[in-house]
């Protein structure tokens, strides 16, 4: 027995002696481990250290971080630089230096959620590397696929009623590209949003135009585009401060047109001229023809935006569509780091918008803006509009309160609006509207 008992002590020692934890492994040094979101071609001294709080710092630490420089890098002076900015993108460039984050091996969410844009002024996209194409063979060189959604749900309270609509604002794809050897580039966009009082065919072209660049600081363009007629009417959709335009933009303004437009841009002007046919929505090939002209004065522009950037802007939309009509109108806007102010005023003697009306309209809209951090944005409107001047008691006031979050600039953006109508013709109503905008 006594036997027995020291052999079962002797394998209890040895079970026990086995069981001690191994040597602790020497830990790596920071040379050793493997960063798996570490970009191509960064430079190690510019990854930033573990306990940075540019990213995860207080509200009040980004709005007293975001400085001049990047609001300057993210200024335009108007509709010119705007509208035609996606071309850009087909410029060639070193890929490896210009998206270092692109990395073949992550996934496609891994690569957009890694996507620094930034820019608010310019319209941005988040699959613009992945859809953008070189050819080798034949006269396209590049080509860039692009789409685009806003929807807004809206809450809307007149006097004892009340109402939740969810609206489709931008349902649009498109495709820009540049040809071989001829300076030329094209557009096509496609709408697949129903429009009201036309079939689906006739709102489903909206952009489709060759435009050539071989004069220097011109662009010459063919076909059917948008119309500058005013500067909320002929600004972007993609880029617009509020979920919709003000009330000269969505009566005289906001449509395409078939002709010959030339566009100037200068550092201390800016013009585009066009000569149209009057038809919108391809009812009819020549109805009549029309003169669209804006010119823009930039007083400020050789100073670097050292004090701010100033535009001073007029022009003309005049033709003949069943009926003659002229639209008029003067902008002025200013920009000084955070801060921004804007007016504009238009008349018409008829006018030939989205729907053609001859009633003398006028209206004036200015709006206010502050950059709070550099992906949220608070705005201020007032609007005002006569639809006949002729006649009394009819006047719309729009009071607007905004806020802007760009998530990845304007390719995801949040949008809050609050609107007070005031109408002497019609109850009083207020509207709420979150609005939702991607571009890919």
């Amino acid at each position: 027995m006594n036997r027995i008992l020291r052999i079962a002590l002797i394998a209890v020692c040895l079970a026990s002696f086995n069981c001690l934890p191994a040597p602790a492994r020497a830990l790596k040094t920071p040379e050793d481990v493997i960063l798996l979101d570490v970009t191509k071609n960064e430079d190690p001294q510019n990854i930033p250290a573990q306990d940075e709080k540019s990213d995860n710092g207080s509200l009040m630490e980004k709005i007293r971080n975001y400085d001049a420089k990047d609001i300057e890098k993210d200024t335009v002076d108007d509709n010119v630089d705007v509208e035609f900015s996606i071309f850009d993108n087909l410029i060639d460039k070193d890929k490896d230096s210009d998206h270092p984050f692109k990395i073949e091996e992550e996934s496609l969410f891994g690569r957009i959620y890694k996507k620094k844009l930034e820019r608010t002024s310019i319209p941005s996209y988040l699959l613009q590397d992945e859809l953008t194409f070189k050819y080798n063979k034949g006269p396209v060189d590049k080509v860039q696929f692009y789409g685009a959604f806003q929807g807004n749900f809206n809450s809307l309270f007149e006097g004892s009623d009340y109402d939740t609509t969810y609206d489709l604002n931008i349902f649009e794809a498109g495709v820009v590209g540049s040809l071989k050897k001829v300076n030329t580039d094209f557009k096509l966009q496609m709408n697949f949003k129903p429009v009201e009082g036309v079939n689906f065919m006739q709102g489903f072209i909206t952009d489709a135009y060759l435009m050539n660049l071989s004069i220097p600081h011109h662009k010459i363009i063919v076909g059917n585009s948008r119309n500058q007629v005013g500067v909320d009417g002929g600004a972007s959709s993609y880029t617009l401060p509020f979920a919709f335009r003000s009330q000269i933009a969505r009566n005289f303004g906001n449509t395409r047109a078939l002709g010959l437009r030339v566009v100037g841009n200068y550092s201390l002007a800016d013009y585009s001229l066009a000569l149209n046919s009057s038809d919108r929505f391809f009812h009819e090939f020549f109805p009549g023809g029309e003169f669209t002209g804006w010119v823009n004065f930039k007083p400020l522009g050789l100073t670097d935006g050292k004090y701010g950037h100033l535009v001073i802007g007029t022009g003309i939309n005049a033709g003949h569509n069943n009926e003659n009509y002229t639209v008029g109108g003067a902008y002025v806007g200013y920009s000084y780091k955070k801060f921004a102010i804007n007016a504009e005023y238009s008349i018409a003697d008829g006018y030939n918008g989205r729907v053609q009306s001859t009633d003398k309209a006028t209206g004036f809209y200015t709006t206010v803006s502050y950059r709070l951090t550099q992906k949220l944005h608070a705005l201020l409107r007032y609007d005002q509009f006569d639809p006949n001047r002729d006649a009394s008691g009819d006047l719309r006031r729009e009071y607007t309160a905004g806020l802007n979050y760009f998530i990845k600039g304007q390719a995801l953006r949040l949008i809050l609006n609050y609107v007070y109508c005031e109408n002497q013709n019609t109850e009083d109503s207020h509207r709420i509207i979150l609005g939702t905008q991607i571009l890919l």
